[in-house]
């Protein structure tokens, strides 16, 4: 499942975050890359530890909490601190084909989480910068993914994905990981799907209709067949 989330940043907020981090200091980014992901990953990165990173990380957390549709699609239990990265063109960065760690810890909280989704919040404009698009691979084939500053896209976290060398300009995202309620992929996917129609008939018929009351019993009873906690 490959889902994008619209807006989940303003424009102004996406602006903040890039204002604030251009004032910081960046680290390689393959310190928080795994065994695998190391001989392909050339970024750079906040110190993840650095108070401005756990600070723009908390806004973003805020932001997803109050986010309706990604709620629906992730139903999180638990998400990893949000990282931030950064690719320019002057170094030549690029993060080759690699699949994500299946368990995260963070040292500073203690908080180890399994990685069922991937996610990355863009904080650049497209047209900011060539090249750098997000490549998720999946039984369908290959999807590019380049979305507007202040969106997100989530994705199976144990898929095979890519970021394309940049070529002009700086691409700047957060990163992070979710471990979700529902571990099975295909029951999440359905949920969303369930979801979303139930939203749909909502706004045409009202939420006190007979039919969308009963679907929203079948979405609960659902997710509490389905649901670790």
């Amino acid at each position: 499942m490959l889902i994008c989330v619209p807006e989940v940043l303003s424009k102004a907020d996406a602006a903040d975050f890039r204002r604030i981090m251009d004032g910081c200091a960046w680290e390689d980014g393959r310190s928080t890359a795994g065994a695998q992901s190391t001989l392909v990953k050339r970024n750079e990165q906040l110190p993840p530890d650095s108070e401005v990173a756990r600070k723009l990380g908390g806004r973003i957390i805020s932001a997803l909490t109050a986010n309706p549709r990604f709620l629906s699609a992730a139903i999180p239990l638990r998400i990893f601190p949000p990282l931030f990265n950064r690719y320019t063109a002057a170094e030549g960065h690029r993060f080759g084909i690699h699949v994500d760690n299946a368990v995260r810890g963070d040292h500073l909280t203690g908080l180890r989480i399994r990685t069922d989704l991937s996610v990355t919040l863009f904080l650049a404009e497209p047209e900011e910068y060539d090249g750098g698009e997000l490549v998720i691979e999946d039984s369908y084939g290959s999807h590019e993914i380049k979305l507007p500053a202040g969106d997100l896209v989530l994705y199976p976290a144990s898929s095979l994905h890519l970021v394309s060398p940049v070529t002009r300009g700086t691409r700047v995202a957060s990163f992070f990981w979710l471990q979700s309620m529902i571990r099975d992929a295909h029951a999440r996917s359905l949920i969303f799907d369930l979801d979303s129609a139930i939203q749909t008939l909502a706004e045409r018929l009202g939420r006190d209709d007979p039919e969308t009351v009963k679907l929203t019993g079948i979405y609960h009873n659902l997710i509490r067949c389905w649901a670790e906690v």
